[in-house]
Protein backbone atom coordinates (compact mmCIF):
# COMPACT_ATOMS: atom_id res chain seq x y z
CA UNK A 1 0.00 0.00 0.00
CA UNK A 2 0.77 3.06 -0.33
CA UNK A 3 3.89 4.64 2.19
CA UNK A 4 2.24 7.59 3.51
CA UNK A 5 -0.48 5.95 4.76
CA UNK A 6 1.73 3.31 6.70
CA UNK A 7 3.47 7.07 8.15
CA UNK A 8 -0.21 7.78 9.06
CA UNK A 9 -0.66 4.88 10.74
CA UNK A 10 2.35 4.63 12.18
CA UNK A 11 2.41 8.45 13.73
CA UNK A 12 -1.60 7.44 14.91
CA UNK A 13 0.03 4.92 16.99
CA UNK A 14 2.74 7.19 17.94
CA UNK A 15 0.35 9.32 19.48
CA UNK A 16 -1.39 6.56 20.93
CA UNK A 17 0.92 5.31 22.70
CA UNK A 18 3.30 8.13 23.91
CA UNK A 19 0.95 10.40 24.58
CA UNK A 20 -0.13 9.00 27.58
CA UNK A 21 3.38 9.14 28.77
CA UNK A 22 3.81 12.27 28.13
CA UNK A 23 0.76 13.36 29.41
CA UNK A 24 -0.05 10.94 32.02
CA UNK A 25 -3.83 10.21 32.77
CA UNK A 26 -5.74 9.65 35.31
CA UNK A 27 -4.53 6.85 38.04
CA UNK A 28 -7.64 5.26 39.81
CA UNK A 29 -6.67 5.01 43.58
CA UNK A 30 -6.03 0.81 44.81
CA UNK A 31 -8.46 -0.93 45.63
CA UNK A 32 -8.67 -1.40 49.98
CA UNK A 33 -7.87 -4.64 50.63
CA UNK A 34 -9.95 -3.74 54.26
CA UNK A 35 -12.58 -1.35 53.67
CA UNK A 36 -13.44 1.24 56.27
CA UNK A 37 -16.23 -0.35 57.18
CA UNK A 38 -16.43 -4.05 56.64
CA UNK A 39 -19.81 -6.10 55.32
CA UNK A 40 -21.19 -2.93 55.13
CA UNK A 41 -25.25 -2.95 55.21
CA UNK A 42 -26.86 -2.40 52.09
CA UNK A 43 -29.95 -0.33 51.37
CA UNK A 44 -32.90 -1.94 49.69
CA UNK A 45 -35.95 -0.43 47.38
CA UNK A 46 -38.46 -1.87 49.72
CA UNK A 47 -40.47 0.85 51.50
CA UNK A 48 -38.70 2.34 54.30
CA UNK A 49 -41.86 2.40 56.47
CA UNK A 50 -41.93 -0.25 59.20
CA UNK A 51 -44.42 -2.84 59.25
CA UNK A 52 -47.27 -3.48 62.47
CA UNK A 53 -47.01 -6.27 64.41
CA UNK A 54 -44.00 -8.21 65.93
CA UNK A 55 -40.44 -7.49 65.94
CA UNK A 56 -38.41 -10.68 65.79
CA UNK A 57 -34.87 -9.46 65.17
CA UNK A 58 -33.74 -6.23 64.40
CA UNK A 59 -36.50 -3.27 64.56
CA UNK A 60 -36.35 -1.06 60.96
CA UNK A 61 -37.55 1.71 63.09
CA UNK A 62 -34.39 2.16 64.78
CA UNK A 63 -31.91 0.28 63.68
CA UNK A 64 -30.92 -1.16 67.05
CA UNK A 65 -31.93 -4.97 68.80
CA UNK A 66 -35.58 -4.90 69.90
CA UNK A 67 -36.84 -7.71 72.26
CA UNK A 68 -38.76 -10.51 70.89
CA UNK A 69 -42.62 -9.68 70.73
CA UNK A 70 -41.96 -6.73 71.19
CA UNK A 71 -45.27 -4.78 69.53
CA UNK A 72 -44.86 -1.99 67.01
CA UNK A 73 -46.69 1.13 66.56
CA UNK A 74 -47.58 2.02 63.03
CA UNK A 75 -45.74 4.72 61.98
CA UNK A 76 -47.04 8.44 61.40
CA UNK A 77 -47.01 9.58 57.48
CA UNK A 78 -43.83 11.13 56.50
CA UNK A 79 -44.45 14.89 55.14
CA UNK A 80 -42.51 16.44 53.01
CA UNK A 81 -40.88 19.72 52.67
CA UNK A 82 -40.46 22.00 49.80
CA UNK A 83 -37.16 24.28 49.57
CA UNK A 84 -37.15 26.80 46.52
CA UNK A 85 -33.82 28.94 45.80
CA UNK A 86 -33.63 31.69 42.59
CA UNK A 87 -31.70 34.46 40.95
CA UNK A 88 -32.87 37.86 40.51
CA UNK A 89 -31.50 39.11 36.56
CA UNK A 90 -30.66 43.03 36.15
CA UNK A 91 -34.14 44.11 36.18
CA UNK A 92 -35.24 42.77 39.46
CA UNK A 93 -37.17 40.04 38.32
CA UNK A 94 -36.70 36.47 40.09
CA UNK A 95 -37.25 33.14 38.67
CA UNK A 96 -37.03 29.78 40.74
CA UNK A 97 -33.54 28.19 39.93
CA UNK A 98 -34.53 24.52 41.19
CA UNK A 99 -37.10 23.22 44.01
CA UNK A 100 -36.03 20.16 46.03
CA UNK A 101 -38.18 18.21 48.13
CA UNK A 102 -37.10 16.56 51.31
CA UNK A 103 -38.71 13.64 53.58
CA UNK A 104 -39.27 14.27 57.11
CA UNK A 105 -38.43 10.12 57.08
CA UNK A 106 -34.89 10.00 57.21
CA UNK A 107 -34.29 13.63 56.45
CA UNK A 108 -33.81 12.65 52.68
CA UNK A 109 -33.28 13.65 49.54
CA UNK A 110 -36.54 12.81 47.76
CA UNK A 111 -36.16 14.87 44.73
CA UNK A 112 -35.67 18.34 43.00
CA UNK A 113 -37.31 19.99 40.18
CA UNK A 114 -35.19 22.22 37.75
CA UNK A 115 -37.57 24.77 36.10
CA UNK A 116 -35.48 25.80 33.29
CA UNK A 117 -34.54 22.66 31.68
CA UNK A 118 -37.71 20.92 29.71
CA UNK A 119 -38.31 17.33 29.88
CA UNK A 120 -37.49 15.40 26.26
CA UNK A 121 -39.10 12.54 26.80
CA UNK A 122 -42.62 12.98 25.34
CA UNK A 123 -44.10 14.38 28.30
CA UNK A 124 -44.91 17.91 29.69
CA UNK A 125 -43.03 20.05 32.24
CA UNK A 126 -39.56 20.61 33.47
CA UNK A 127 -37.34 18.05 34.35
CA UNK A 128 -37.45 16.59 38.02
CA UNK A 129 -34.44 14.69 39.42
CA UNK A 130 -35.56 11.38 40.71
CA UNK A 131 -35.17 7.84 41.42
CA UNK A 132 -39.10 6.05 40.95
CA UNK A 133 -40.11 7.21 44.32
CA UNK A 134 -37.13 6.12 46.29
CA UNK A 135 -34.70 8.87 48.00
CA UNK A 136 -31.72 10.26 45.66
CA UNK A 137 -30.30 11.10 48.82
CA UNK A 138 -30.42 8.95 52.16
CA UNK A 139 -28.30 8.15 55.39
CA UNK A 140 -27.22 5.32 57.69
CA UNK A 141 -24.80 5.42 61.08
CA UNK A 142 -22.42 2.86 62.10
CA UNK A 143 -22.13 3.26 66.06
CA UNK A 144 -20.34 0.56 67.92
CA UNK A 145 -20.58 -1.95 65.63
CA UNK A 146 -24.73 -1.40 65.41
CA UNK A 147 -26.46 0.04 61.94
CA UNK A 148 -28.83 2.77 63.08
CA UNK A 149 -31.21 2.64 59.69
CA UNK A 150 -31.93 7.11 59.83
CA UNK A 151 -34.04 6.52 56.34
CA UNK A 152 -36.20 4.82 58.49
CA UNK A 153 -37.07 6.81 61.12
CA UNK A 154 -39.12 9.98 61.32
CA UNK A 155 -37.45 13.49 61.97
CA UNK A 156 -39.13 16.92 63.19
CA UNK A 157 -38.46 19.87 61.22
CA UNK A 158 -38.24 22.96 61.02
CA UNK A 159 -38.35 25.56 58.12
CA UNK A 160 -36.49 28.97 57.98
CA UNK A 161 -34.30 31.15 56.74
CA UNK A 162 -30.95 32.91 57.93
CA UNK A 163 -28.86 35.11 55.54
CA UNK A 164 -31.67 35.03 52.85
CA UNK A 165 -30.53 31.61 52.07
CA UNK A 166 -33.73 29.09 52.54
CA UNK A 167 -32.91 26.59 55.07
CA UNK A 168 -34.76 23.24 56.94
CA UNK A 169 -33.18 21.52 60.13
CA UNK A 170 -34.73 18.05 60.91
CA UNK A 171 -33.65 16.09 64.14
CA UNK A 172 -34.66 12.98 65.87
CA UNK A 173 -33.50 10.95 69.09
CA UNK A 174 -31.24 8.46 69.03
CA UNK A 175 -30.76 6.37 71.95
CA UNK A 176 -29.57 8.32 74.29
CA UNK A 177 -28.70 11.33 72.15
CA UNK A 178 -29.63 12.64 69.06
CA UNK A 179 -29.44 13.26 65.41
CA UNK A 180 -29.37 16.51 63.77
CA UNK A 181 -29.62 17.01 59.87
CA UNK A 182 -29.78 20.85 58.46
CA UNK A 183 -29.81 21.72 54.36
CA UNK A 184 -29.26 25.45 53.81
CA UNK A 185 -29.78 26.37 50.28
CA UNK A 186 -27.17 28.53 48.26
CA UNK A 187 -29.16 31.12 46.69
CA UNK A 188 -27.81 31.32 43.49
CA UNK A 189 -26.64 27.58 42.84
CA UNK A 190 -28.18 24.22 42.92
CA UNK A 191 -26.18 23.83 46.05
CA UNK A 192 -26.68 23.10 49.98
CA UNK A 193 -24.57 23.34 52.88
CA UNK A 194 -25.55 19.77 54.85
CA UNK A 195 -24.20 19.89 58.31
CA UNK A 196 -25.01 16.35 60.25
CA UNK A 197 -24.59 16.45 63.69
CA UNK A 198 -24.95 13.02 66.25
CA UNK A 199 -24.44 12.93 70.07
CA UNK A 200 -25.26 9.99 72.24
CA UNK A 201 -24.01 7.22 70.25
CA UNK A 202 -20.76 4.75 70.60
CA UNK A 203 -17.85 5.06 68.74
CA UNK A 204 -16.21 4.81 66.25
CA UNK A 205 -19.28 5.82 64.59
CA UNK A 206 -19.75 6.19 60.79
CA UNK A 207 -21.97 8.12 58.94
CA UNK A 208 -23.13 6.46 55.55
CA UNK A 209 -24.62 8.27 52.47
CA UNK A 210 -26.38 6.40 50.25
CA UNK A 211 -25.93 7.87 46.64
CA UNK A 212 -28.73 7.82 43.91
CA UNK A 213 -29.01 3.80 42.84
CA UNK A 214 -30.30 5.56 39.52
CA UNK A 215 -32.65 8.40 37.57
CA UNK A 216 -36.11 8.56 36.15
CA UNK A 217 -34.74 9.40 32.51
CA UNK A 218 -36.52 12.35 30.29
CA UNK A 219 -34.36 12.54 27.62
CA UNK A 220 -35.41 11.62 23.88
CA UNK A 221 -33.17 8.92 23.75
CA UNK A 222 -33.79 6.86 26.83
CA UNK A 223 -31.10 4.13 26.17
CA UNK A 224 -28.48 7.13 25.40
CA UNK A 225 -29.06 8.45 28.86
CA UNK A 226 -28.88 5.22 30.80
CA UNK A 227 -25.73 4.53 28.90
CA UNK A 228 -23.84 7.21 30.37
CA UNK A 229 -24.95 6.07 34.16
CA UNK A 230 -22.15 5.70 36.29
CA UNK A 231 -20.59 7.54 39.64
CA UNK A 232 -17.58 9.38 39.75
CA UNK A 233 -15.19 10.45 42.74
CA UNK A 234 -11.55 12.80 43.01
CA UNK A 235 -8.70 12.38 44.79
CA UNK A 236 -6.52 15.67 45.15
CA UNK A 237 -3.62 12.86 44.23
CA UNK A 238 -5.35 10.81 41.89
CA UNK A 239 -7.52 12.73 40.25
CA UNK A 240 -10.62 11.82 38.95
CA UNK A 241 -12.33 8.43 38.28
CA UNK A 242 -15.32 7.01 36.54
CA UNK A 243 -17.47 3.46 37.70
CA UNK A 244 -20.25 2.88 35.07
CA UNK A 245 -23.26 1.29 36.51
CA UNK A 246 -22.16 -1.31 33.98
CA UNK A 247 -18.44 -2.16 35.40
CA UNK A 248 -19.08 -3.87 38.63
CA UNK A 249 -21.36 -7.22 38.12
CA UNK A 250 -24.57 -7.63 40.02
CA UNK A 251 -23.62 -8.44 43.94
CA UNK A 252 -20.01 -7.20 43.30
CA UNK A 253 -18.34 -4.95 45.39
CA UNK A 254 -15.32 -1.97 44.28
CA UNK A 255 -14.09 0.10 46.95
CA UNK A 256 -12.48 3.17 46.29
CA UNK A 257 -10.00 5.19 49.14
CA UNK A 258 -10.06 8.47 49.89
CA UNK A 259 -9.97 11.52 51.03
CA UNK A 260 -12.40 12.36 48.00
CA UNK A 261 -12.92 16.46 47.15
CA UNK A 262 -16.08 14.96 45.61
CA UNK A 263 -18.31 12.20 44.83
CA UNK A 264 -21.06 11.93 42.59
CA UNK A 265 -23.75 9.84 41.04
CA UNK A 266 -24.91 11.02 37.02
CA UNK A 267 -26.71 10.61 33.64
CA UNK A 268 -25.85 11.93 30.75
CA UNK A 269 -26.96 15.64 31.31
CA UNK A 270 -27.63 15.50 35.41
CA UNK A 271 -25.60 14.97 39.02
CA UNK A 272 -26.48 14.55 42.56
CA UNK A 273 -23.33 14.95 44.27
CA UNK A 274 -21.06 15.49 47.90
CA UNK A 275 -18.75 17.64 47.65
CA UNK A 276 -15.99 18.58 50.52
CA UNK A 277 -16.14 21.96 51.83
CA UNK A 278 -12.16 21.41 52.74
CA UNK A 279 -10.75 19.58 50.68
CA UNK A 280 -7.82 19.43 52.50
CA UNK A 281 -10.09 18.06 55.89
CA UNK A 282 -12.43 16.03 53.18
CA UNK A 283 -14.96 13.70 55.57
CA UNK A 284 -14.83 11.72 52.71
CA UNK A 285 -13.32 8.88 53.51
CA UNK A 286 -14.38 6.10 51.14
CA UNK A 287 -16.70 5.13 48.88
CA UNK A 288 -18.49 1.55 48.03
CA UNK A 289 -19.75 0.95 44.33
CA UNK A 290 -21.75 -2.20 44.42
CA UNK A 291 -23.22 -3.70 40.98
CA UNK A 292 -27.26 -4.43 40.92
CA UNK A 293 -29.41 -7.05 38.97
CA UNK A 294 -30.00 -6.01 34.95
CA UNK A 295 -32.95 -6.36 33.35
CA UNK A 296 -32.69 -7.46 29.86
CA UNK A 297 -28.38 -6.62 30.35
CA UNK A 298 -29.10 -3.11 30.57
CA UNK A 299 -27.24 -1.93 34.17
CA UNK A 300 -29.92 0.54 34.93
CA UNK A 301 -29.30 0.57 38.45
CA UNK A 302 -26.59 0.23 41.03
CA UNK A 303 -25.88 1.38 44.48
CA UNK A 304 -22.61 3.68 45.83
CA UNK A 305 -22.06 4.88 49.76
CA UNK A 306 -19.65 7.28 50.93
CA UNK A 307 -18.43 6.43 54.89
CA UNK A 308 -17.88 9.40 56.74
CA UNK A 309 -16.16 9.26 60.36
CA UNK A 310 -18.31 10.85 62.78
CA UNK A 311 -15.62 13.36 64.99
CA UNK A 312 -17.57 15.46 67.30
CA UNK A 313 -18.28 18.20 65.44
CA UNK A 314 -20.56 16.15 62.92
CA UNK A 315 -19.82 15.60 59.16
CA UNK A 316 -19.99 19.11 57.31
CA UNK A 317 -20.29 18.59 53.25
CA UNK A 318 -22.02 19.97 50.65
CA UNK A 319 -24.52 18.62 47.99
CA UNK A 320 -25.27 19.73 44.45
CA UNK A 321 -28.32 17.79 42.88
CA UNK A 322 -29.01 19.48 38.68
CA UNK A 323 -27.30 19.71 35.65
CA UNK A 324 -23.65 19.31 34.43
CA UNK A 325 -23.41 23.32 33.33
CA UNK A 326 -19.70 23.19 32.58
CA UNK A 327 -19.37 26.61 33.38
CA UNK A 328 -21.57 26.47 36.94
CA UNK A 329 -19.05 23.54 37.72
CA UNK A 330 -16.46 24.94 36.77
CA UNK A 331 -17.35 28.18 39.07
CA UNK A 332 -17.57 25.57 42.01
CA UNK A 333 -13.59 25.23 41.84
CA UNK A 334 -12.27 21.54 43.11
CA UNK A 335 -12.31 20.71 39.38
CA UNK A 336 -15.88 19.90 39.60
CA UNK A 337 -16.13 20.10 35.82
CA UNK A 338 -14.36 16.69 35.92
CA UNK A 339 -17.28 14.90 37.01
CA UNK A 340 -17.46 13.07 33.83
CA UNK A 341 -14.31 11.86 33.61
CA UNK A 342 -13.75 10.78 29.77
CA UNK A 343 -11.08 9.17 27.41
CA UNK A 344 -9.69 6.47 29.46
CA UNK A 345 -6.20 5.67 29.61
CA UNK A 346 -5.40 9.15 27.14
CA UNK A 347 -7.78 11.29 29.26
CA UNK A 348 -4.20 13.45 30.12
CA UNK A 349 -4.50 14.35 26.11
CA UNK A 350 -8.45 14.27 25.29
CA UNK A 351 -9.72 16.18 28.48
CA UNK A 352 -7.43 18.92 27.67
CA UNK A 353 -8.79 19.31 24.34
CA UNK A 354 -11.90 19.13 25.13
CA UNK A 355 -11.73 21.75 27.99
CA UNK A 356 -10.00 24.15 24.93
CA UNK A 357 -12.71 23.69 22.80
CA UNK A 358 -15.66 23.55 25.44
CA UNK A 359 -13.93 27.14 26.40
CA UNK A 360 -13.74 28.81 22.58
CA UNK A 361 -17.46 26.97 21.77
CA UNK A 362 -18.87 29.16 24.97
CA UNK A 363 -16.81 32.29 24.46
CA UNK A 364 -17.70 31.89 20.90
CA UNK A 365 -21.98 31.38 22.29
CA UNK A 366 -21.47 34.55 24.67
CA UNK A 367 -19.82 37.15 22.14
CA UNK A 368 -21.55 36.12 18.92
CA UNK A 369 -24.73 35.03 20.73
CA UNK A 370 -25.74 33.08 17.88
CA UNK A 371 -27.58 29.57 18.42
CA UNK A 372 -25.18 26.25 19.23
CA UNK A 373 -25.80 25.22 15.21
CA UNK A 374 -23.92 27.96 13.65
CA UNK A 375 -21.45 28.50 16.75
CA UNK A 376 -20.35 24.76 15.30
CA UNK A 377 -20.63 26.09 11.53
CA UNK A 378 -17.75 28.75 12.64
CA UNK A 379 -15.47 26.63 14.39
CA UNK A 380 -15.64 23.89 11.63
CA UNK A 381 -14.79 27.28 9.13
CA UNK A 382 -12.37 29.15 11.41
CA UNK A 383 -10.41 25.28 12.14
CA UNK A 384 -10.04 25.04 8.44
CA UNK A 385 -8.74 28.60 8.10
CA UNK A 386 -6.20 28.36 11.01
CA UNK A 387 -4.88 25.41 9.57
CA UNK A 388 -4.94 26.80 6.19
CA UNK A 389 -1.30 27.61 5.86
CA UNK A 390 0.54 24.43 7.49
CA UNK A 391 -2.01 22.13 5.18
CA UNK A 392 -0.90 24.37 1.94
CA UNK A 393 2.56 23.99 3.01
CA UNK A 394 2.31 19.95 3.53
CA UNK A 395 -0.06 19.37 0.42
CA UNK A 396 2.35 21.18 -2.18
CA UNK A 397 5.38 19.15 -0.36
CA UNK A 398 3.32 16.31 -0.99
CA UNK A 399 3.27 17.29 -5.06
CA UNK A 400 6.81 17.64 -4.82
CA UNK A 401 7.13 14.46 -3.25
CA UNK A 402 5.53 12.65 -6.32
CA UNK A 403 7.27 14.48 -8.70
CA UNK A 404 10.60 13.06 -7.27
CA UNK A 405 9.33 9.71 -6.75
CA UNK A 406 10.21 7.65 -9.12
CA UNK A 407 13.99 9.11 -8.53
CA UNK A 408 13.49 8.22 -5.06
CA UNK A 409 12.71 4.62 -5.96
CA UNK A 410 15.65 4.71 -8.73
CA UNK A 411 18.02 5.63 -6.18
CA UNK A 412 16.49 2.77 -3.73
CA UNK A 413 16.89 0.28 -6.65
CA UNK A 414 20.54 1.13 -7.50
CA UNK A 415 21.41 0.47 -4.04
CA UNK A 416 19.27 -2.39 -2.68
CA UNK A 417 22.53 -4.57 -1.48
CA UNK A 418 23.71 -1.62 0.65
CA UNK A 419 21.63 0.35 3.30
CA UNK A 420 24.04 2.80 3.75
CA UNK A 421 24.10 4.03 0.12
CA UNK A 422 20.68 3.61 -0.56
CA UNK A 423 20.20 6.56 2.11
CA UNK A 424 22.83 8.50 0.86
CA UNK A 425 21.37 8.36 -2.64
CA UNK A 426 18.06 8.89 -1.31
CA UNK A 427 18.93 12.02 0.36
CA UNK A 428 20.97 13.34 -2.08
CA UNK A 429 17.64 12.80 -4.73
CA UNK A 430 15.91 15.19 -1.73
CA UNK A 431 18.85 17.58 -1.38
CA UNK A 432 18.91 18.63 -5.41
CA UNK A 433 15.16 18.89 -5.27
CA UNK A 434 15.03 21.10 -2.61
CA UNK A 435 12.96 18.74 -0.07
CA UNK A 436 13.21 18.30 3.42
CA UNK A 437 13.97 14.54 4.80
CA UNK A 438 11.42 14.68 6.91
CA UNK A 439 8.57 16.02 3.50
CA UNK A 440 6.91 12.15 3.44
CA UNK A 441 6.05 12.09 7.19
CA UNK A 442 5.20 15.44 7.48
CA UNK A 443 3.04 14.59 4.12
CA UNK A 444 0.40 13.02 6.74
CA UNK A 445 0.14 16.02 9.42
CA UNK A 446 -2.65 17.68 7.37
CA UNK A 447 -4.92 14.49 7.79
CA UNK A 448 -3.95 14.17 11.71
CA UNK A 449 -3.93 17.24 12.75
CA UNK A 450 -7.97 17.73 12.81
CA UNK A 451 -8.10 14.71 15.13
CA UNK A 452 -7.57 15.52 18.26
CA UNK A 453 -10.19 18.23 17.77
CA UNK A 454 -12.65 15.92 16.19
CA UNK A 455 -12.11 14.07 19.18
CA UNK A 456 -12.66 16.29 21.55
CA UNK A 457 -15.75 17.27 20.44
CA UNK A 458 -17.09 13.51 20.35
CA UNK A 459 -16.37 13.51 24.43
CA UNK A 460 -18.19 17.43 24.29
CA UNK A 461 -21.19 15.97 22.97
CA UNK A 462 -21.38 13.17 25.21
CA UNK A 463 -22.23 15.17 28.24
CA UNK A 464 -22.81 18.74 27.58
CA UNK A 465 -25.79 19.61 28.84
CA UNK A 466 -25.29 23.04 26.96
CA UNK A 467 -26.70 21.35 23.70
CA UNK A 468 -29.04 19.28 25.16
CA UNK A 469 -32.68 20.08 23.11
CA UNK A 470 -31.08 22.04 21.13
CA UNK A 471 -32.60 22.22 17.34
CA UNK A 472 -30.72 23.38 14.45
CA UNK A 473 -31.90 23.24 10.64
CA UNK A 474 -33.54 19.88 10.37
CA UNK A 475 -32.20 18.90 13.60
CA UNK A 476 -34.22 18.25 16.50
CA UNK A 477 -31.53 17.90 18.97
CA UNK A 478 -27.81 18.16 17.99
CA UNK A 479 -26.96 16.76 20.76
CA UNK A 480 -28.64 13.30 19.81
CA UNK A 481 -28.21 11.42 16.40
CA UNK A 482 -29.65 12.83 13.22
CA UNK A 483 -32.96 10.83 13.55
CA UNK A 484 -33.42 10.88 9.59
CA UNK A 485 -30.09 9.90 9.23
CA UNK A 486 -28.55 13.08 6.65
CA UNK A 487 -26.23 13.89 8.66
CA UNK A 488 -23.58 11.27 8.33
CA UNK A 489 -24.33 10.78 4.66
CA UNK A 490 -23.57 14.28 4.03
CA UNK A 491 -20.49 13.27 6.07
CA UNK A 492 -19.48 10.48 3.99
CA UNK A 493 -20.23 12.27 0.88
CA UNK A 494 -18.11 15.24 1.86
CA UNK A 495 -15.08 12.95 2.50
CA UNK A 496 -15.63 11.42 -1.10
CA UNK A 497 -15.24 14.35 -2.66
CA UNK A 498 -12.67 15.78 -0.62
CA UNK A 499 -10.53 12.56 -1.58
CA UNK A 500 -11.75 12.84 -5.33
CA UNK A 501 -10.65 16.20 -5.77
CA UNK A 502 -6.94 15.24 -3.84
CA UNK A 503 -6.52 12.43 -6.63
CA UNK A 504 -6.83 14.86 -9.50
CA UNK A 505 -4.03 15.37 -11.93
CA UNK A 506 -2.17 12.52 -9.38
CA UNK A 507 -0.55 9.45 -10.50
CA UNK A 508 -2.22 6.15 -10.63
CA UNK A 509 -2.42 4.85 -7.19
CA UNK A 510 -4.54 1.39 -6.41
CA UNK A 511 -4.44 1.86 -2.87
CA UNK A 512 -5.17 5.54 -2.19
CA UNK A 513 -8.27 5.26 -4.93
CA UNK A 514 -8.75 2.12 -2.53
CA UNK A 515 -9.34 4.54 0.68
CA UNK A 516 -11.11 7.20 -1.03
CA UNK A 517 -14.17 5.18 -1.18
CA UNK A 518 -13.54 2.69 1.87
CA UNK A 519 -12.99 5.66 4.35
CA UNK A 520 -16.11 7.49 3.32
CA UNK A 521 -18.37 4.49 3.84
CA UNK A 522 -16.44 3.65 6.83
CA UNK A 523 -16.97 7.28 8.69
CA UNK A 524 -21.07 7.13 7.52
CA UNK A 525 -21.32 4.05 9.06
CA UNK A 526 -19.92 5.55 12.04
CA UNK A 527 -21.39 8.70 12.05
CA UNK A 528 -24.49 7.02 11.87
CA UNK A 529 -24.01 6.77 16.10
CA UNK A 530 -22.44 10.44 16.57
CA UNK A 531 -24.16 13.39 17.76
CA UNK A 532 -26.03 15.14 14.79
CA UNK A 533 -24.18 18.38 15.77
CA UNK A 534 -20.10 15.98 15.57
CA UNK A 535 -21.49 15.63 11.87
CA UNK A 536 -22.36 19.02 11.66
CA UNK A 537 -18.94 20.33 12.64
CA UNK A 538 -17.31 17.46 10.34
CA UNK A 539 -18.87 17.82 7.11
CA UNK A 540 -18.90 21.88 7.20
CA UNK A 541 -15.02 21.56 7.99
CA UNK A 542 -14.53 18.98 5.12
CA UNK A 543 -16.65 21.61 2.53
CA UNK A 544 -14.01 24.71 3.94
CA UNK A 545 -11.11 22.77 3.42
CA UNK A 546 -12.73 22.09 -0.63
CA UNK A 547 -11.22 25.48 -2.14
CA UNK A 548 -7.89 24.90 -1.04
CA UNK A 549 -8.04 21.07 -2.38
CA UNK A 550 -9.10 22.46 -5.34
CA UNK A 551 -6.34 24.75 -5.53
CA UNK A 552 -3.92 22.61 -4.93
CA UNK A 553 -4.76 20.23 -7.33
CA UNK A 554 -4.84 22.77 -10.36
CA UNK A 555 -1.04 23.30 -8.87
CA UNK A 556 -0.19 19.58 -9.72
CA UNK A 557 -1.33 19.56 -12.88
CA UNK A 558 0.71 22.34 -14.12
CA UNK A 559 4.19 21.24 -12.02
CA UNK A 560 6.90 19.50 -14.25
CA UNK A 561 6.71 16.05 -15.13
CA UNK A 562 7.49 12.99 -12.83
CA UNK A 563 11.46 12.64 -13.41
CA UNK A 564 13.29 9.18 -12.94
CA UNK A 565 16.63 9.87 -12.05
CA UNK A 566 18.08 13.20 -11.05
CA UNK A 567 21.41 13.17 -12.11
CA UNK A 568 24.79 14.15 -9.57
CA UNK A 569 27.12 17.56 -10.71
CA UNK A 570 29.78 15.36 -12.27
CA UNK A 571 27.06 13.30 -14.17
CA UNK A 572 25.51 16.68 -16.04
CA UNK A 573 29.09 17.63 -16.97
CA UNK A 574 29.47 14.18 -18.57
CA UNK A 575 26.30 14.47 -20.52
Amino acid sequence: MDKRFFLALLLTMGVIVITPRIFPGVVPPAERTAPLVAALPQTTDAPATPPTGTATARSRATGVDAAPNTPLAPAPAARTVRLTNGTTDPKGRWSALATYDFSTRGAALLGADLPRYKRLDGGTGAVRLSDGGLPLVRYRLIAGGDTIRLDAMDFAAAADTVDGRARVTFTTPVGSGSVRIIYTLSPTDYLADVDVQVTGVSTPAFLLTDLPQGFDTQESDSTEDRRHLAYAMRTPVGGAERIDFRKPEPGERLVRSGPFTWTVAKSKYFLVGLLARDSAASPLAELQVTGAMRVNKVASRAQATAISPLGPDGVALELYAGPQEWERLVALGREFEHTNPYGGWISGVVQPFATIVMRVLLWMRHNFRLEYGWILVIFGVSIRLLMWPLNSKMMRSQVTMQRVAPAVQAAQNKHKGDPEKQREAVMKVYADAGISPFAPLAGCLPMLLPMPILFALFFVFQNTIEFRGVPFLWFPDISVADPLYIAPFITGGSMFLLSWIGMRNSPPNPQTKMMAYMMPIMMTVFGINFAAGLNLYWFVQNFAALPQQWLISNERGKSPAPVAVIASGSERKRR
